[in-house]
């Protein structure tokens, strides 16, 4: 029985030692969370309800957390300046009309900013999407700012040819920039996937910073431009506990999810299906 004892406190000690190290290797991480839609009738893993954004605002306003920008961030970095006190990052992927009808009016009620990225080609084409004229009217009320998520949303991987790829990168921020008169700064890449010729073309274009789907934190590098978000995932069972679990355990979260990732990659499915992510 003493044997046992002294067993599970080594394990405990040991447990402990590990989550302490793996939280201070990621200290200077900031999360950069990144929402779809928002609305109460998809039912599917890229939608949540308003309900549910709305809390999860409430919980980041009552816990103290600091909503920056991606030029705040990144600004902080290569001016090596302290970030706020729990810093985190709002961010849209698509540019639906969720973001307009659903979305701003919590944003204005908690005075909270957010980046939206957008399918360029995709504005004032689909009814499910913004147009010009609401992306003008947010990027000048001052709390939503417009970014790129390229022309057609296709994953830059599968663009073989420079001219294409080079359109998809600096057309949308030709487009936004045309529409808005303003500077686009960001890029959020579709599907999260990029190569060395895509990092290579937004720095050449001008962009300051690029945003995967990889879960993780966000951390400083030389070159800003594979920046790891934290997805808020929908469907019928996320909770606040779950939105809870992403945003505070990242540090632990982010190598199971890679480990996941991994193995699915490999094609054990089964056993990656085992690995529960909240």
């Amino acid at each position: 029985m003493k044997r046992l004892l002294i067993f599970l406190l080594i394990i405990i000690v040991a447990s402990a030692a590990f989550v302490f190290r793996v939280f201070q290797r990621h200290a200077d991480g900031v999360p950069v969370l990144t929402y779809r839609q928002v609305n109460d009738t998809e039912q599917d893993s890229s939608a949540i309800s308003i309900k549910e954004f709305e809390e999860q605002m409430e919980y980041l306003k009552e816990g103290g957390y600091s909503v920056i920008t991606p030029e705040e961030l990144v600004d902080a970095w290569e001016n090596k300046t302290p970030l706020p006190a729990k810093p985190v990052v709002l961010t849209f992927d698509g540019g639906y009309i969720d973001i307009y009808k659903n979305v701003l009016p919590i944003l204005q009620k908690e005075n909270f900013k957010a980046t939206v990225f957008v399918v360029t080609d995709y504005v004032n084409l689909y009814p499910n999407y913004i147009t010009w004229d609401q992306a003008r009217e947010m990027q000048e009320g001052g709390l939503v700012n417009i970014e790129s998520r390229t022309l057609s949303g296709k994953d830059l991987t599968k663009i073989y040819y420079i001219e294409k790829l080079w359109d998809q990168i600096y057309g949308s921020k030709q487009a936004i920039e045309w529409y808005l008169k303003k500077p686009v700064k960001f890029i959020s890449f579709p599907s999260g996937k990029y190569t060395v010729e895509t990092e290579a073309m937004c720095q050449e274009v001008g962009y300051r910073a690029g945003f995967t789907s990889a879960y993780g934190l966000a951390h400083k590098e030389p070159k800003h431009y594979i920046l790891d978000r934290i997805s808020v995932e929908g469907g019928k069972s996320h909770t606040l506990l779950r939105f809870k679990m992403r945003l505070v355990l990242a540090p632990i979260i982010e190598p199971l999810s890679r480990f996941k990732a991994h193995l699915a990659t490999d094609g054990n499915e089964e056993i990656a299906d085992l690995i529960w992510i909240p």
